[in-house]
């Protein structure tokens, strides 16, 4: 679907008009939206519009790598949003040029549809031009990042107190799920603030410069949620490091306790191996409290043994 939203020369609002009968000369500016267009809507991007193949091409290929290129009349960008499934992407291309903004995105996205929406019921829409739709948009796209880093933050506070009393593999396997959600944030936002720093160090964009502050301030936030987000990968390897040395205690605990053990049982086997032997002239097999004597030495033998263990901190 190919959506129009126009200004004229004479301030009147163009809207319901489509791509073919539109007089591009009569126009103040324009904000043309291809939301999942189909294949013969994709081909007015060169019969009408008159772009550089290469940048269709990007718009055709899914999940470019946010990047900005220069083009003679116009400038292309690709960015990335995040859908209401957390972690699917879902590409935006932006043809910048002197006065027009086209969008273009193979999903129907809730950050074009509401900026779309907020132009129109705008009452100083003449104030709008094409990098206020580019900023609006953007600005939109980075703040839906934060509740989820927010919402990645409380599953990360909610592991490590573990009010549930789970047991250390179940959150092992919460811990790097939720790392490598973390890393696809990374991958998200990184590659976006990186975009956003060659835009507001660009000596192209004369419309950046205009608005500098307001791009400066996404900059800024995307700033902030690069650092959440690594802040966040330090403390589940810090979560996931105490795990693993808790883990690696609990087992010398328990081998302790067993090697313990069994040293307490090693005097007792070798006095019940030596009356085992069954030879015919052993002494104190004849004699009557022979078995009782045996049963006390060992019994006062594995008494002093764990004495010895406790005074030594093993037992």
């Amino acid at each position: 679907m190919i959506q129009i939203i126009a200004v004229t020369t004479e301030k009147e609002i163009i809207t319901n008009v489509s791509i073919d009968d539109v007089d591009f000369e009569k126009l103040k500016w324009w904000w043309i939206d291809f939301n999942v267009p189909t294949e013969n809507e994709v081909e007015k991007l060169d019969t009408i519009l008159h772009f550089h193949p290469l940048a269709i091409e990007d718009c055709i290929l899914s999940l470019q790598r946010p990047k900005l290129d220069y083009y003679d009349d116009f400038s292309f960008f690709v960015a990335h949003t995040i859908g209401p499934e957390c972690f699917d992407q879902y590409e935006i291309d932006f043809f910048i040029g002197a006065n027009y903004i086209v969008t273009f995105h193979n999903n129907d996205l809730d950050e074009i549809n509401r900026v779309w929406n907020t132009f129109l019921r705008e009452e100083k829409i003449f104030d709008w031009d094409e990098y206020r739709v580019f900023y609006e948009i953007m600005d939109k796209v980075v703040d839906n990042f934060f509740p989820v880093v927010y919402q990645m933050e409380d599953k990360i506070n909610e592991i490590e107190k573990n009010p549930g009393r789970q047991s250390m593999d179940v959150l092992l396997d919460k811990l790097f799920d939720l790392r490598h959600q973390l890393l696809e944030l990374r991958h998200s936002i990184n590659p976006i603030r990186d975009l956003f720093y060659r835009i507001l160090n660009s000596h192209h964009l004369e419309g950046i410069k205009e608005r500098r502050e307001y791009f400066v301030d996404i900059y800024d936030h995307l700033l902030k949620l690069s650092e959440m987000v690594d802040s966040n990968r330090e403390v589940t390897n810090d979560i996931r490091d105490s795990f693993i040395s808790l883990n690696s205690y609990q087992q010398n605990k328990v081998i302790q306790i067993l090697t313990v053990i069994t040293s307490i049982f090693a005097p007792l086997t070798f006095i019940v191996g030596i009356y085992g032997m069954n030879f015919a002239n052993m002494p104190e097999l004849k004699w009557d409290f022979g078995y009782f004597t045996v049963i006390g030495v060992m019994l006062v033998l594995a008494m002093l043994m764990i004495a010895f263990f406790k005074k030594r901190g093993w037992f």
